[in-house]
């Protein structure tokens, strides 16, 4: 079967990747260079899938190293998921943003091209959409991001498209990503935040688990149902999947003109910070305390998915509902109170 790079394989998101695509069949080789994430979980990965991969430690941004690598094994596809992704931080470190993750996506795209490799899977965001034009967002949506973050992810998505109008032979798809949730049913590798998580679900899960005192809601005077801002969040599971339906469609195209589509990956159905709490009160059986602070600033009151293109294109859609994302999102979180770090899970 064809052997696939997953450049931050060892992550929250690539650590799912891995676990679908070794489930699919194919082989996979992970380049990361364990900044934020733990090498415990590609022994949980191997747990799962029932058999290894092949780990290469090191910076996406280390041309030797690629270079390398691409010799050392004939890699049919790569799925770039490597970089820095916290929105605050862009803010207050733009030029690391830029120079880790475009000069990233640089040298990888020139080592993929010296080897002869030309079907690439980039890990996008639909920050790139920024203040929403309208909602439901689809494709053709305006993209106009907001922190250096969002236009990093945008720079290399024009990259991209300006390469594949420029030489025929590559095939290359931007996935816009909405809000990832949830862990493996096995509960053995899960979302692992460093420090503060940025985010709601594993800010609640840390809560419910002890480890934080209360969940903070930014905003409860919003345009939206019960005033507290709504977004699409997609299982983790169902997120990894539709790679490997974007990898197939990728690996199936015939020669042509080269290939540079963008696709959602979300549910289309929205949430607010209300319905999830009160999701993950079901889950854990107790009501988790939270306190109304302020809105952050850039926060937008509501966006979601149109998700019809992945669906058509890719035969792809999301199986999993709210209940299912907090079910698994907790039992991740239970049995594993300090990440990898330390695990209960045997």
């Amino acid at each position: 079967m064809a052997k696939i790079l997953v450049t931050g394989g060892a992550g929250y998101i690539g650590s799912h990747v891995c676990v679908e695509l070794m489930g699919k069949g194919f082989d996979v080789v992970v380049l990361d260079d364990l900044r934020n994430s733990h090498p415990e979980s590609l022994s949980r990965i191997a747990r799962i899938a029932g058999r290894s991969l092949d780990f290469v430690r090191g910076d996406v941004r280390d041309r030797a190293l690629l270079a390398k690598l691409f010799t050392d094994h004939d890699i049919a596809g790569t799925i770039h998921m490597a970089g820095l992704k916290a929105v605050g931080e862009s803010t207050e470190n733009p030029w690391l943003y830029y120079d880790v993750n475009l000069g990233g996506a640089i040298a990888l795209v020139d080592a993929m091209g010296a080897a002869g490799c030309k079907a690439l899977i980039f890990s996008s965001s639909a920050t790139v959409y920024g203040e929403p034009e309208r909602t439901p967002l689809d494709e053709d949506c305006a993209r106009r991001t907001t922190n250096p973050y969002g236009r990093s992810k945008l720079m290399i998505e024009q990259m991209i498209e300006d390469l594949a109008l420029s030489d025929a032979s590559w095939r290359a798809m931007n996935l816009r990503y909405f809000n990832p949730v949830g862990a493996h049913d096995s509960g053995l590798i899960g979302e692992d935040p460093n420090g503060i998580p940025n985010n709601l679900f594993p800010f609640i899960a840390q809560v419910a688990v002890g480890a934080r005192e209360a969940l903070g809601v930014f905003g409860n005077d919003y345009d939206t149902p019960d005033g507290t801002g709504v977004r699409d969040y997609i299982h983790v599971v169902d997120l990894a999947r539709g790679h490997v339906a974007a990898l197939e469609y990728l690996l199936g195209l015939d020669d042509g003109p080269g290939h540079a589509l963008a696709v959602n990956l979300g549910t289309g159905r929205p949430y607010s910070v209300m319905e999830c709490l009160a999701a993950w009160n079901v889950t854990t059986g107790r009501e988790l305390p939270f306190r109304i602070l302020p809105r952050r600033p850039g926060d937008v009151a509501s966006s979601y998915a149109n998700p019809g293109l992945a669906k058509d294109m890719l035969g792809w859609q999301a199986e999993y509902d709210l209940a299912r994302m907090c079910a698994d999102h907790w039992r991740w979180q239970s049995r594993n109170p300090q990440g990898y770090r330390n695990a209960l899970a045997g």
